[in-house]
């Protein structure tokens, strides 16, 4: 099966001009119906100084699975807030799969439940909050 197909719009077409991915080293795998999946696997060049995974990469993959599954909402939802537990680190060579759901929706908000696994292992707890954003005037 062709993986686009497991890919929403508009979540799609946000994934096809988003020019940041491919540089983190992120690939999402599906985005439907309020779910995602997200995944990175972690390279030497992105371990901190303790030899693990750099947050901010692990914060980024939360995020975007977060913003996929949101998006398969409708277009224009951004983070408008979001916090991270890092719960045990992350090692080089691990793949992570960031898994998310939208748990809450009503009007223009949202709220999106994200973890970020290694295996059976949870590495991080991620809650974001997403606005619909207004039409340009």
């Amino acid at each position: 099966m062709n993986p686009a197909t497991l890919i929403d719009e508009p979540a799609r077409s946000m994934l096809a001009a988003d020019r940041a991915l491919e540089g983190l080293g992120i690939r999402v795998l599906r985005a439907s119906e309020g779910r995602a999946t997200a995944v990175l696997t972690v390279m030497p060049e992105m371990a901190n100084g303790h030899g693990i995974a750099h947050g901010g990469l692990v914060f980024a993959l939360a995020d975007t699975a977060f913003a996929m599954a949101a998006n398969t909402f409708g277009a224009g939802i951004a983070t408008a807030e979001a916090s991270i537990s890092y719960i045990s680190p992350a090692r080089i060579a691990e793949e992570l799969v960031a898994s998310a759901e939208v748990t809450f929706h009503e009007g223009r908000r949202m709220i999106v439940d994200v973890r970020v696994r290694a295996g059976e292992r949870t590495v991080a707890i991620y809650r974001g909050t997403g606005r619909a954003l207004r039409p340009a005037d």
